[in-house]
């Protein structure tokens, strides 16, 4: 295939940015997204330009570093994938292609793709863990969980913290990264002892960083590439109101 991208290009924080035309000549079908973008970075050094910065880390869906707009969808639109999962066989040969980095105020723009993404961890280091004695460790099944509990725990749990959520919603709100974080440990016996501390906590930390309000939308669910339900927001509003109670 032969394809036509339009790029985000943009040296620093503080530099103007705009959308720059690349020819992808000859793009097998077969190849992951990146790998397409890798051949163009390639033709781009032979010829003494500066290749287009993007994150990428396992290339195996596993840890959402590939984090990227493309055509307006974040990861691309295909359900639960992540932009190195996407293939090239999802498009057709004469497309045109734009590629842009999330849009949140939250995340702001290093270089071309890449944006800082550092506010979310602000809200995990704000709660996102339980405390515990570092001596002997307990026996995995001395703390019985009961299935539900923990099939509703591992849904949550699932959420790799790309900020898809962040980039497809409106308002650049992180309800749903925060949600699933705080709905894992909330139905886990060993996340109770903290569960009230823990979601005030992380609901100032994500208010601190600039992310928006929810105001249901519902794109967050519809971008994220694990599938990350929305009924976590409503744990979390649940959680939120009992924690202010005490």
């Amino acid at each position: 295939m032969n394809l036509t991208l339009h790029v985000w290009r943009q040296a620093g924080p503080n530099a103007p940015g705009k959308l720059e035309q690349y020819d992808a000549k000859n793009v097998s079908p077969d190849q992951s997204f990146l790998e397409m973008l890798d051949e163009v970075n390639e033709q781009l050094i032979k010829a003494g330009k500066d290749p287009i910065a993007f994150d990428h880390d396992c290339r195996e869906g596993i840890c959402g570093m590939c984090s990227q707009v493309i055509n307006g969808v974040p990861h691309g639109g295909q359900e639960r994938t992540t932009v190195c999962q996407l293939h090239m066989r999802r498009f057709s040969d004469g497309d045109t292609i734009y590629i842009e980095p999330w849009r949140a105020l939250a995340f702001p723009i290093q270089k071309d793709l890449i944006v800082d993404r550092g506010a979310m961890e602000k809200i995990m280091q704000a709660g996102g863990y339980t405390s515990c004695h570092t001596g002997g460790v307990a026996d995995g099944n001395a703390l019985l969980v009961p299935k539900p509990d923990a099939d509703y725990a591992m849904d949550a749990a699932e959420c790799i913290g790309c900020g898809a959520c962040v980039a497809a919603c409106p308002n650049g709100s992180a309800m749903l990264y925060t949600s699933a974080k705080v709905a894992q440990l909330a139905a886990l016996p060993q996340g109770k002892a903290e569960a009230a501390e823990r979601v005030c906590n992380m609901t100032e930390a994500m208010q601190a960083a600039g992310f928006g309000n929810c105001s249901n939308h519902y794109e967050c669910q519809a971008a994220c590439p694990k599938g990350i339900n929305v009924k976590f927001i409503a744990k979390l509003n649940r959680e939120y109101q009992k924690a202010l109670f005490k």
